[in-house]
């Protein structure tokens, strides 16, 4: 699975490797290939933690995989639309921005 870093695999293994080896191998290797959620599913799921928890930096890596993992950008736009209300607006607001961002760089 491509990993969602933003290309900050090697920094992050430099600075803390104990924890770019749970990331890389728990959360992708293990969490992320068990079989009851497909791919798809624990991206939607992702980006809506990412979501409510505020967290842009992290949501470029989760959009372009959630993307590659077969999400649409329509169901990208719904689930942000939910969760103006469920997560607060502003929170919605920079995850628009950032599936606009992701768009424009691919062509979508």
């Amino acid at each position: 699975m491509k990993r969602p870093n933003g290309g900050r695999g090697a920094t992050l293994a430099t600075v803390a490797p104990g924890l770019a080896h749970y990331t890389q191998t728990i959360l992708y290797d293990e969490l992320w290939e068990r079989p009851i959620l497909s791919r798809r599913d624990r991206s939607l799921i992702t980006l809506a933690t990412l979501i409510a928890m505020h967290r842009p930096d992290q949501m470029v890596g989760h959009i372009e995989t959630g993307l590659d993992n077969g999400l649409t950008l329509d169901e990208l736009r719904e689930a942000i639309a939910h969760l103006a209300l469920f997560a607060s607006g502003p929170n919605a607001q920079v995850a628009a921005e950032k599936v606009g961002q992701v768009a424009a760089s691919r062509r979508l």
